[in-house]
């Protein structure tokens, strides 16, 4: 499986646009934010700050690699990519934490300059001072060992792996695979408009839903347990939350989780 089509099997979860930040402090209660409007910088600004703000994640001088998702030549709109609104307020948030750099990329299945341009991500950033929108080059990645139960090695961008922070979009036991190793600390999904229908490339407006919401928490697991129910779902009825929950990523039982309305 080559890291295109793993892309393609990640499904639904690759149109909730999640990020995460590396590393994992001691043991905690779970906690979710749950950020609503229509200002999609500041409601994301309001999910980060609940849990106690992105001075908790980013310290001055550290290399942050942010990845949202450019997976698909899809316009903000469209909802198969994340908000660039998303991406320019948690990108902000890091140099005001004192990031001395922050790189942004994505590995498209799409064309990647099409893709760049019609996320309206690289537009939304290109103002900023210290901060690198890249495509992503082949001779970057590394083969890593994952040790892993469905996944032995995969090669990882170089870039994410030397990172101070790195905050990335990426089932089942592939990703607990993927997240046992480079564990989150910050998660960050993007729903401030969901697709209930043909994704995770979209297409059509007829199956965009616009809900106007941030979800923040430093559990990856309860922060996908939450979110599943956006869609009408319980997190039992999602492999990938099972399996990770199963594999000690993080809290599946949402009665055990704080959740509160930033």
């Amino acid at each position: 499986m080559n890291r295109r089509d793993f892309i393609k099997y990640v499904g639904i979860f690759a149109v909730m646009n999640r990020l995460f930040v590396k590393e994992v402090s001691a043991k905690e209660t779970s906690f979710v934010a749950v950020a609503e409007g229509k200002d999609y910088g500041a409601v994301t600004r309001n999910a980060i700050n609940a849990l106690g703000g992105i001075g908790r994640f980013v310290k001055t001088g550290n290399t942050v690699v942010v990845k949202p998702n450019m997976g698909w030549d899809r316009r903000p709109e469209q909802a198969a990519t994340t908000h660039p609104a998303v991406v320019r307020a948690i990108v902000e948030e890091c140099l005001k934490a004192g990031a001395k750099k922050v790189k942004v990329f994505d590995n498209p299945c799409n064309d990647t300059r099409r893709t760049y341009e019609n996320s309206g991500i690289a537009a939304a950033l290109k103002d900023l001072r210290n901060v690198d929108v890249r495509y992503m080059e082949e001779e970057r990645y590394r083969k890593v060992s994952l040790k892993g139960t469905f996944i032995k090695e995969w090669e990882l961008y170089g870039d994410a792996l030397s990172a101070d922070v790195f905050i990335n979009v990426p089932i089942e036991d592939a990703l607990a695979d993927l997240n046992s190793t480079v564990k989150s600390h910050l998660v960050v999904i993007d729903a401030t408009r969901i697709l209930t229908a043909h994704g995770p490339t979209g297409g059509s407006l007829r199956d965009v839903k616009v809900l106007n919401k941030v979800i923040a928490s430093t559990d990856i697991v309860a922060a996908d347990a939450y979110a599943t129910g956006l869609f009408g779902l319980k997190p039992q009825d999602v492999p990938i939350t099972v399996t990770a929950a199963k594999r000690g990523l993080g809290e599946i039982n949402l009665e055990k989780v704080k959740i509160v309305k930033a």
